[in-house]
């Protein structure tokens, strides 16, 4: 009786692994580096080659890089402004 407890529980075991196993090699081929670099005209193709999720992830984070160097200038325009119109205000206070 314990063998054949035993030898089920391992047939069990066994067959849990073998459907698991095409998922795993599934997901090693999603997780494979690939070499993401900015695109254009010229390497189309490379991007269509991309998967779905690569593309949108780069799109992302493009997106994300895109809108820090904005703020960033944005900082400087407002900093650069303010030491415009403090020496203009010093300057109207010092005419009248």
């Amino acid at each position: 009786m314990l063998l054949k407890l035993v030898m089920l529980f391992l047939f069990i075991f066994i067959f849990f692994n073998l459907s698991n196993f095409p998922k795993l090699n599934r997901k090693q081929k999603v997780l494979k580096p690939k070499q993401l670099t900015t695109f254009n005209k010229k390497n189309l193709n490379n991007w269509m080659n991309l998967t779905k999720k690569e593309r949108y992830n780069l799109s992302k984070q493009e997106s994300v890089n895109y809108m820090d160097r904005r703020k960033l200038l944005l900082d400087e325009i407002r900093n650069e402004y303010k030491k415009i119109s403090g020496k203009n205000s010093e300057g109207n206070i010092r005419k009248k």
